[in-house]
């Protein structure tokens, strides 16, 4: 055989192996932009399909009992996130109360290796919501950005985190407390999603007359206090934690209550489309003894 042919075909050879590399690559890539952009269609293995669909989840509980019945003095722009309802206040530029479901199915994505990292997320302000601050709001104001619907919570999804880190979802909270007995009910609330079938959540500030206010313009307000409200429809039970926005000198568990004392706290109302026996039953509850046991890292 001649030089020249020779020379042609390993030049032949030469690009149909780069094309091959070139269009396994284009798989590889196309898939990891796929998992968050669902109009490039790829092939995917049954272990990629599986996290893809993951991604996709979608509650076939009812998600009228995220809904909460405001007092109608109170300022409130309603925002439905992929994964949180915002009630959000324009007046004092923090979210009014903060709902969302937590299914065991979400708890088990967000807990595994491949769920999504806090650390590659930042705070966003939403432009489309009037009165919500910028991250920068919150510098040097001696508080941290604390989550009403924490991170740990969200880590099932990308859209769900995104969300999360948007400042309509964010309180004035001091780091102790945030940081303390506070991350000890969102741990707790964490786990005993993994036994229930799905939680319903509501958190958010109990406001007050004299609040402090941060920010550039001096009107974000301060919470004096925080509730949180947790419902497990399965499990027919429900209970409530009210904490002060400063250091906690005791165990998450002292401040257990009733659903019934946060909506006399607040004026909002709970579970209202629950039938009125059952929610006057459930509301009135608050043994935290009837549930699991969680002892924190301190």
């Amino acid at each position: 055989m001649k030089k020249k042919q020779k020379r042609s075909i390993y030049y032949v050879l030469a690009v149909l192996l780069l094309g091959l590399a070139g269009y396994h690559g284009y798989q590889k890539n196309a898939f990891y932009k796929s998992a968050y952009n669902d109009e490039l269609p790829t092939e995917q293995t049954t272990e990629q399909q599986a996290h893809h669909e993951g991604k996709e989840y979608q509650s076939t509980g009812d998600l009228g009992l995220l809904d909460v019945k405001l007092p109608e003095r109170l300022d409130n722009q309603t925002v439905r996130y992929k994964a949180i309802t915002v009630y959000f206040n324009k007046h004092y530029r923090v979210p009014n109360c903060v709902a969302y479901e937590l299914t065991n199915t979400m708890t088990s994505m967000a807990d595994s290796r491949d769920a999504e990292n806090r650390a590659n997320y930042q705070f966003e302000r939403d432009r489309d919501v009037k009165g919500c601050p910028d991250w920068w709001d919150y510098k040097e104001s001696g508080y941290t950005r604390g989550h009403m619907a924490p991170a740990m919570d969200m880590r099932w999804d990308k859209t769900a985190m995104e969300e999360c880190f948007l400042m309509t979802n964010i309180c004035p909270q001091l780091d102790e407390m945030n940081d303390g007995e506070w991350r000890h009910v969102e741990e707790a609330v964490h786990r005993w999603s993994r036994t229930a079938e799905r939680l319903i959540i509501f958190t958010g500030p109990i406001f007050s007359d004299d609040m402090e206010y941060i920010g550039k313009h001096g009107d974000i307000a301060v919470p004096e206090r925080f509730f949180k409200v947790i419902y497990s429809p399965s499990q027919n039970r429900a209970i409530a934690f009210v904490m002060e926005n400063q250091p906690i000198p005791n165990s998450w568990t002292n401040y257990a209550t009733t659903i019934d004392k946060v909506e006399e706290l607040t004026g909002y109302n709970f579970l209202s489309t629950l039938e009125d026996k059952v929610e006057d039953v459930i509301e009135s509850k608050e043994n935290i003894k009837d549930w699991p046991k969680y002892y924190p890292r301190r």
